[in-house]
Formats: C-alpha cells, sequence, structure tokens
C-alpha cells in the first residue's frame, strides 16, 4: 500500500487553484454525495475549561471518503495557539485506505470562498466590477480573489471594525486591474457596490437592505451560528434568497433562522439552494435589477470535493515529476 500524502498550506494553495476549485465544488453541488450531520463532542481540559471536538464526514460510493476533524479550545490564544485547529484525512472509498492528510484551515478558506464564486456565477450580475468586502480575517483575501475570478472585478472597498486592519490588508491586495482600498463609511459603500461580501463574527446585522441598490448581489458567509448575524431583516424582505444547502442553513445560518423566526421570511421563501442551481433547476439571477442574497455555512461535501481536487493535482504531480 502507497504511503499516506501530507499536503500543506502552502501545496494546498497550489492545488487549489479557484477556477479548478469552482468547476470541482460545481459537479460535486450537482451530483451529491453521502453527508451525515456533523458531529459535535465536548471535551474538558485541565484548567476547568471545555473544548469542542467536530467530526464533518463525506463520502462518494466507490470513490473517496473524507473527514474533518476540527478543534475549537477558546483558551489557546492565551497559549500561543489558533483557538481553531483542523485537518482533513481523505481515505479509498474502495478500501478505507488512507490517501491524505491535508491542512484543515487552508482547505477550509479554499473552498469556502470558491462556494461563494460558485454561487455569484449565477447570482451576481455579468458586468458586476464593484466589490465591497466587509470583515479582513482570514477568509477576506480568498473572497476578493475568488470573486474576482468569476465577475471583472477590478475596484474593491475594504471595511473592518479595526480600520488599522482594513487598511493593512488593502494595501497588501491592492495591485493593477485591482484596486483595493478601505473605508469606513458602510451606509455608502454598500449603496455603491454591485457585489457585498461579508465575512465576520458580528452578532448584530452591518448590512442594512435600505442601503442596498438594485441588482447587488449579497454574499454572507459569517453568521454560521443561529445567534450571529450581518443583515437586517429588511435585506432578507428585498432579496431573493439563496443557500448553500437547505438543512444547514435552516439550523444554523442566524441570518435566515433569525428572519424565519421574527416573521420577516419563511421557509418557502429560499428559492434554491446550490445543487439545484448547479443541476440546472433554477437558473438563478432573473433580470439586472434583482437583489439577490447567498447564505452560506459550509457543507462536508465541500471539503471533500476539495480534497480530491488536491489529492488528484498532487498525484498526478508525482507521476508526471
Amino acid at each position: 500500500m502507497d504511503s499516506m500524502r501530507i499536503i500543506d498550506e502552502a501545496a494546498l494553495e497550489g492545488l487549489l487553484e479557484v477556477p479548478a476549485l469552482i468547476e470541482a465544488l460545481r459537479a460535486m453541488f450537482r451530483d451529491g454525495c453521502a453527508m451525515p450531520t456533523r458531529h459535535h463532542h465536548y471535551v474538558a481540559t485541565p484548567e476547568g475549561g471545555e473544548g469542542t471536538l467536530l467530526l464533518m464526514p463525506a463520502w462518494q460510493e466507490g470513490r473517496y471518503l473524507g473527514v474533518k476533524i476540527v478543534t475549537v479550545f477558546g483558551d489557546n490564544p492565551g497559549k500561543g495557539l489558533p483557538s481553531v485547529l483542523g485537518q482533513y484525512f481523505l481515505l479509498d472509498a474502495n478500501t478505507g485506505a488512507p490517501l491524505a492528510l491535508l491542512d484543515g484551515p487552508c482547505l477550509t478558506r479554499r473552498r469556502t470562498a470558491a462556494a461563494s464564486a460558485l454561487a455569484a456565477g449565477y447570482l451576481a450580475r455579468d458586468g458586476a466590477r464593484r466589490l465591497l468586502m466587509v470583515g479582513a480575517g482570514s477568509l477576506a483575501p480568498h473572497l476578493i480573489e475568488a470573486h474576482a475570478a468569476v465577475r471583472p472585478i477590478d475596484e474593491v472597498r475594504l471595511w473592518s471594525r479595526t480600520a488599522a486592519h482594513a487598511e493593512a490588508l488593502a494595501a497588501e491586495l491592492n495591485r493593477p486591474g485591482l484596486g483595493v482600498r478601505p473605508t469606513r463609511d458602510l451606509a455608502a459603500d454598500a449603496n455603491w457596490a454591485e457585489v457585498i461580501c461579508c465575512a465576520t463574527l458580528a452578532t448584530e446585522p452591518l448590512i442594512l437592505g435600505d442601503w442596498l441598490s438594485p441588482g447587488a448581489h449579497l454574499d454572507l458567509v459569517g453568521a454560521f451560528r443561529p445567534d450571529m448575524r450581518e443583515a437586517d431583516d429588511a435585506a432578507l424582505r428585498r432579496a431573493r434568497l439563496f443557500v448553500d444547502t437547505r438543512a444547514g442553513a435552516l439550523k444554523e445560518a442566524g441570518d435566515i433562522v433569525q428572519a424565519i423566526a421574527g416573521g420577516a421570511i419563511t421557509e418557502a421563501d429560499i428559492a434554491a439552494d446550490l445543487h439545484e442551481l448547479a443541476g440546472g433547476a433554477h437558473p438563478g439571477r432573473r433580470d439586472d435589477n434583482e437583489i439577490t442574497l447567498f447564505k452560506s455555512v459550509g457543507a462536508a461535501l465541500e471539503d471533500l470535493a476539495a480534497a480530491r481536487l488536491a489529492y488528484e493535482g498532487a498525484t498526478a504531480g508525482a507521476v508526471k515529476s
């Protein structure tokens, strides 16, 4: 049996190029796979705290089997470690033989951004050039890159609660053909933007529906818990709603869960998920004036699609060399 591959962050960056990853996700959402509910386990720590172990499995019969293993230990920063750590374990679904261990955070960042870009390919206006990026964390550069891969984005305004973070990241990302500058005026820039992407840990809405221009596309990536939120009820009422998976959005997406609980929308207002978009069951955007909203919380099938792409790319590279 061949030895298991170790695919680190540096290797993954090269193996998960955005256009190929978008197509891998499109195929996986279209074709589907087995995807049990993620497992949550709580682990006591010697200091009296508690950590969380998350297990996210998915498989395609006769092909690949994988599980993402994530730990969340809130006391880690005091020990010089990130709060969230993880790895992805890829196996042969025919035999159960281990194939590869992949860097979990990098895999997650790349597939999350590619899922947003996949949705934007159906939902953002064809000629959209102006992007507002809300949040300057580790996902922001990947989201900007991914959106620019599917639409002719050439102007980006970047907002963060901490102005210095926005300024530093804008300076890092600004380049010819893609102007990136920091901003402090969310209301004006949300009105200016053709695509608005939010990746924050907000628990109160940052984007208000009254700010949105006709034809805008709103991509909500944060608010991955029911108690979190990035857009208000007015935004959800004004927009045609799309999600990555209905099961995940209706259980975990704070923007969706809270708006339903408050009576602003109903489950029936979700027009389609990525399976329906990728399979052609729903056409996506209807006209240039429609406001669209995509809410993602992540799905194990995205991890499997990314891991498969990276593994096959690494294997092909090894054979060629």
